[in-house]
């Protein structure tokens, strides 16, 4: 048996192991059986990756069965290694392994964890068929796959109502974004006659020039294309517009949060733009739309992280927001930096929300930062990995000597965007740098209200009681009354979490530096091998940029390190004070621009008043009503008549017989 096969289907059988054997089997052999899984795919994913990240990996396919053979449509059941393929296995498994292993100690106290862990392996599979597929329509099934997981991760503590109205959300939200994503795959089969990913790609310069009938009217066929396949990306990867649900997700365990932001489902979007470059490049206005969405999502998610308390809710906006570098790295062309950054950022991204579940646990599932405070001495092990983590997204680093890993990713995306001289290149940049320094503020400002200052949960602090209602759920929906002092005794967590955030944290330090040079150097062609469009000439025009556009990131880096430090740290009451003078603007971001609302108002109330009305009126008022309600009526009128003549008496059923006699005789002489 090959090493992607055991890759791929050892998630799915650890998976229907504890799910079926669930409680029956036993918490630590549940847990053994999905975590010992996933730790195999994780080293067999290195030992595929490490022949291409030396030069040599060989692009494969493994064809497992005749999956549909119907008419002209015909496609195997294929599992497909490529560069890209052995990047994103990688990304997937590692993070999925560690959150695995996480998971032990965060979900200790769970009775459910067979469920819990059976989940997190079918995520895993999903993902992983989802990156392997070698047609359109297994990745299909793998993005729904995701989408399926994902819902019943988020919904996993599902007497929770605020947990149960997320997974709906997020599964809703992904169905607007999954419909795009059915309509491109339907009209690449209709324009190129297969479903096949290196079929497509071969024959996509051959829509040069050539229009489509869609809504109407004729478009550029390859334009229509790609735009209908980056909605389906729009929805998975949170993109402005169809993001909501992204924020809403931190109701399901903090584990769940680092597996579905870092390494899994937000990254789907990315790869399939990656994967499907050939055919991007072929519609440079739907690469335009890529830019310019990808940068607005980068603008809008890092305005509102700087508002929120919630530490998950920070760092979710902040995925958010690299995902938009992401995007609108590959709306420019520079596809290897756009999969480079979500290689660094699933490191980095990971050990943040692994260390915030590290401060929740120690806080007793506490998640406003406002009431946490000088927890650096409390819990070191855990302040030492947010704050590599922070250095890491924040791009810390010096160039040509060392820099974490966001240094090299990030700035790599920010000198493509002015490299590529476009007008939308220009714009993303501006947007890109501007959002680097609010990036860089809310990241202190975290790192700061969680680990720095006087603290604010042991009773000398009210402000807890001035700023929450009198009772609060946890993270596991238990109620804890607030009476104002906290009495809360921080403390460490177990080994079995900090053993991940010590590797996560290795990532976030090393992973720019050791792989920059087959991500994005003059030679990285050759690593990509095809996988993916890799443009040389941008890549020469991003090493020859100005030189203040180099040194731009650094310096909106250091200008939000600086505000941060005076406003969390050497002045305290300068937030409020900011608060008190652009009180209306602060109040649209932190109600996220009221994008919540506004869907509300233009959707969600109208679908539930039409709901209503179909209920009340369609279906009690008239289907029941004429319906199996009405029927049930005539039966009983009638079955109340015919009672009278079963009166038991010969003389009453002659009389009835005599007269249907006489009705039958007189029905034939009429006829």
């Amino acid at each position: 048996m090959s090493a992607i096969v055991i890759i791929v289907f050892a998630p799915l059988i650890a998976a229907i192991i504890a799910g079926l054997g669930n409680k029956r089997l036993g918490l630590v052999p549940a847990k053994l059986i999905t975590t010992g899984a996933l730790v195999l795919a994780c080293g067999l994913s290195w030992g595929v990756f490490i022949p291409f990240w030396a030069g040599h990996g060989v692009t494969s396919e493994t064809a497992l069965l005749t999956w549909v053979a119907s008419g002209d449509l015909r496609f195997d059941w294929s599992l497909r290694v490529d560069t890209l393929t052995a990047v994103m296995l990688v990304v997937v498994t590692s993070v999925s392994a560690l959150v695995h292993v996480y998971s032990w100690g965060y979900m200790d106290e769970e009775p459910d964890q067979p469920r819990f862990f059976a989940y997190l392996s079918l995520f895993t599979f999903a993902m992983l068929m989802l990156v392997t597929a070698g047609n359109l329509v297994q990745m299909f099934f793998g993005w729904e796959g995701v989408g399926l997981a994902s819902y019943l991760l988020i919904g996993f503590w599902f007497r929770k109502p605020s947990a149960r109205a997320a997974a709906i959300k997020a599964f809703v939200v992904n169905r607007v974004g999954d419909l795009g994503f059915m309509l491109g795959i339907f009209g690449v089969f209709l324009v190129f006659g297969t479903v096949s990913i290196p079929q497509i790609l071969h024959d996509a310069p051959g829509l040069a020039g050539s229009t489509i009938g869609f809504l109407g009217q004729r478009w550029d066929t390859a334009t229509v294309l790609c735009v209908l396949l980056f909605i389906g990306a729009m929805g998975k990867s949170a993109q402005l517009g169809l993001h909501t649900w992204l924020p809403d997700a931190m109701e399901g365990p903090t584990p769940v949060s680092a597996l579905i932001h870092a390494a899994t489902m937000v990254t789907a979007g990315v790869f399939m733009v990656c994967r499907l470059s050939p055919l991007f490049e072929q519609s440079p206005a739907a690469l335009a739309f890529v830019t310019v969405i990808g940068a607005a999502t980068c603008l809008f998610a890092a305005t509102v992280g700087t508002t929120q308390t919630d530490i998950k809710r920070v760092i979710a906006y902040s995925t958010c927001s690299q995902l938009g570098y992401m995007f609108f790295a590959a709306g420019v062309g520079a596809y290897g930096a756009a999969m480079f950054h979500l290689f660094t950022h699933a490191f980095f991204k990971a050990l943040l929300f692994l260390g915030a579940g590290s401060v929740i646990h120690a806080m007793h599932h506490e998640q406003d930062m406002r009431h946490y405070g000088g927890l650096a001495r409390k819990i070191p092990w855990t302040f030492a990995a947010m704050l590599a983590g922070t250095l890491a997204i924040t791009g810390v680093g010096i160039d040509d000597v060392f820099g974490f890993a966001g240094f090299y990713s990030k700035d790599a995306i920010l000198e493509a965007a002015y490299a590529r001289g476009t007008g939308v290149g220009q714009f993303a940049f501006a947007i890109g740098i501007f959002a680097a320094l609010l990036t860089s503020f809310y990241s202190w400002r975290l790192i700061y209200l969680t680990f720095s200052g006087k603290p604010r949960w042991d009773g000398s602090d009210h402000i807890r009681h001035a700023v929450h209602h009198d009772h609060a759920q946890d993270d596991h929906g238990h109620d804890h009354a607030h009476d104002g002092t906290l009495g809360y005794h921080p403390h460490e967590s177990p080994l079995s979490m900090l053993v991940p955030l010590a590797v996560l944290a290795s990532g976030a330090v090393l992973a720019g530096f050791v792989f920059a040079p087959a991500f994005l150097s003059e030679g990285a062609g050759v690593f990509w091998n095809g996988a993916l469009v890799f443009d040389e000439s941008l890549l020469h025009a991003m090493h020859h940029v100005p030189e203040w556009v180099k040194l731009a990131p650094a310096g909106v880096m250091l200008t939000g390190l600086a505000i941060a430090t005076y406003a969390y740290v050497f002045n305290p009451a300068f937030p409020g004070a900011v608060v008190a003078r652009i009180g209306p603007l602060y109040r649209f971001l932190l109600n996220k621009w009221y994008f919540d609302e506004l869907y509300a108002a233009l959707f969600v109330r109208p679908a539930f008043a039409l709901g209503r009305v179909l209920w009340q009126w369609g279906d009690i008022g008239l289907i029941d009503r004429f319906g199996p309600n009405g029927a049930a009526w005539v039966v009983a009128r009638a079955s109340r008549g015919a009672v009278r003549f079963q009166s038991g008496y010969l003389y009453s059923y002659a009389l009835v017989m005599l007269v249907g006699l006489v009705g039958a005789i007189s029905w034939v002489i009429a006829r």
